[in-house]
Formats: structure tokens, C-alpha cells, sequence
């Protein structure tokens, strides 16, 4: 069973768009994040529920017309949100 991942709630985070980057405030932790796109879309749509990457990355694409998405990029991108807290990973793969 491949690994899901899930965000907390909208209302744990605080982002603010600044030109291409958007600064980021986890309240849980206090830290404060300077990140890129996608990953505040990522953390939108995880925070509705846990996905795998597989359904994220469709999901990614069916929002912003993305042609083909890199998988293996995803999950790297993943797998840092989740050193920071950020993500949490469910369902650890064996």
C-alpha cells in the first residue's frame, strides 16, 4: 500500500503570497517557512485529506492544467514537507 500524506488543518497555517514565494506560518511549531509553488497548492489540497502522491499529483494537475507531472519530483517535495513538520506521512510503506 503505497504512503498517503496529509497536511493540518487550513487554519494551522497562515501564508501569505509575496511575488513568486509565500511565506509560511505553521502555528503548532512557530516556525515560520519561506516556500515555493507548488507547495502551498500542495498543502491546500492536503488539508482536505490524505492522498497518495499518485492522487496528488492528479489532483495537481487537474487543477492547473498540468500536461504530464514528474512523480519522482513530487515525492521528493513530499518527503522535505514532511522533515519539516509540514506534512505528515500516513501508512508507511513496509
Amino acid at each position: 500500500m503505497p504512503a498517503r500524506y496529509r497536511a493540518p488543518p487550513a487554519v494551522a497555517l497562515r501564508i501569505v503570497p509575496l511575488d513568486r514565494l509565500s511565506v509560511l506560518y505553521h502555528r503548532a511549531s512557530g516556525q515560520t517557512h519561506v516556500v515555493a509553488p507548488p507547495v502551498p497548492e500542495i498543502l491546500d489540497l492536503l488539508a482536505d485529506r490524505a492522498m497518495t502522491a499518485e492522487d496528488l499529483l492528479a489532483a495537481l494537475a487537474e487543477r492547473f492544467d498540468l500536461p504530464d507531472g514528474d512523480a519522482a519530483a513530487l515525492i521528493a517535495r513530499l518527503d522535505e514537507l514532511v522533515e519539516t513538520g509540514l506534512v505528515e506521512r500516513l501508512d508507511e510503506p513496509a
